[in-house]
């Protein structure tokens, strides 16, 4: 029962990042875009080149901004890796080590070897 909620959310989870695929990428593409803007924004000395690209960086903000679904994707992509890993749990299994049980025959055996 517990790996049909799994595969249940997961499907959910796949099916909402799939749709929102393009917002997601438009905002990797204009975070780029913006990053490259800005290093070359701290490297020019032009004051009119500063301004160009100043205003180049606000109109490219803009755009990100335009792609807030893709945060939505992201928190969908989230999800899959957490239910990716509680699919992969394993159980804890008892060892003879950790056993009450086997700990007191291996205690009960020595007493009587004594």
């Amino acid at each position: 029962m517990k790996n049909f909620g799994l595969l249940l959310a997961g499907g959910i989870a796949a099916i909402v990042l799939l749709s929102n695929l393009g917002p997601l990428i438009g905002l990797a593409v204009s975070l780029a875009v913006l990053y490259f803007i800005f290093k070359q924004f701290l490297k020019t000395e032009s004051f009119g080149w500063k301004v160009a690209l100043g205003i180049l960086g606000v109109f490219v903000l803009l755009t990100a901004a335009s792609n807030i679904p893709a945060i939505i994707a992201i928190v969908a992509a989230y999800v899959l890796y957490v239910i990716y890993r509680k699919w992969n749990d394993k159980k804890p299994s008892y060892k003879e080590e950790n056993d009450p049980f086997q700990n007191f025959e291996k205690q009960w055996s020595d007493l009587n070897k004594n």
